[in-house]
């Protein structure tokens, strides 16, 4: 297994995206990650390349990239653990949201950042086959409102304890969730998706014949990022088990 990094031209200038390309001679089907709050570090490196062994070529773009380094904001290394005490500051958690969370997430940025990786992944002759997703917490939510924009270009979705599916906002990824082409699985954590806001949701989806699966994972936000002070070994091995599935029935052709 190789694990690198590469440049991506976008409209928006440079995207650093890391690439696991699995063992073997391939081509292989392509997963494009979409990372939590804390950003393309270590623990999702890992994420990435468990998926790669399973036979994918793995694709982790810096959603940030429009953005200043995130240890800036921190004042020092990044964990999952370190973002929730921005959480906790509201000067923080406001620049948080304003100069990362909300750039990265805007469905104009996310367009022009994947249709990069997009444009890159038809081009590598490592990869053949159809296109998956999965993100987590934040990039959970990137993981739908990707499949929102791209149609028929993404085969399958997958969101682990994402945040913000149903907001009251006007760019609540529900409610373009009718759009969708893939195949959905999401496993949101304890309190990630409220009955109300699941009614809501399963009736977007309904109404667009979405083909999706929503199975609660009895663990806490951050379940299956292993620097999070609330990794849940067991959860994690389950959402590797629910990715597993989800893409041999939906890339390989």
């Amino acid at each position: 297994m190789t694990t690198s990094k590469i440049e991506l031209k976008t409209p928006d200038g440079p995207c650093t995206t890391e690439v696991v390309t699995p063992d073997g001679a391939g081509p292989w089907p392509a997963v494009i990650v979409f990372f939590d709050a804390g950003g393309l570090r270590p623990a999702q490196t890992r994420i990435a390349e468990r998926i790669a062994k399973g036979g994918y070529v793995v694709l982790q773009p810096d959603l940030f990239h429009r953005s200043p380094p995130l240890a800036e904001l921190l004042g020092g290394p990044v964990t999952l653990s370190a973002m929730r005490k921005v959480f906790q500051d509201a000067e923080l958690r406001g620049r948080f949201m304003a100069s990362y969370y909300g750039p990265a997430l805007a469905y104009e940025n996310l367009t022009k950042t994947i249709g990069a990786v997009l444009e890159h992944i038809v081009v590598r002759p490592d990869v053949r086959g159809r296109v998956g997703t999965t993100g987590y917490c934040m990039g959970g939510n990137a993981s739908v409102r990707v499949a929102t924009i791209f149609g028929d270009r993404v085969a399958a979705t997958a969101a682990f304890h994402p945040g913000g599916l149903v907001t009251d906002q006007p760019d609540s990824p529900h409610t373009r969730a009718k759009t969708i082409k893939s195949r959905v699985y999401l496993g949101p954590a304890i309190g990630d998706l409220p009955a109300e806001a699941e009614t809501k949701l399963r009736g977007e989806l309904d109404g667009g014949h979405v083909r999706y699966r929503i199975e609660h994972y009895d663990a806490k936000h951050g379940y299956a990022v292993d620097d999070s002070d609330v990794y849940d070994e067991a959860a994690a091995e389950r959402h590797y088990t629910a990715l597993a599935e989800l893409y041999r029935e939906t890339l390989h052709v």
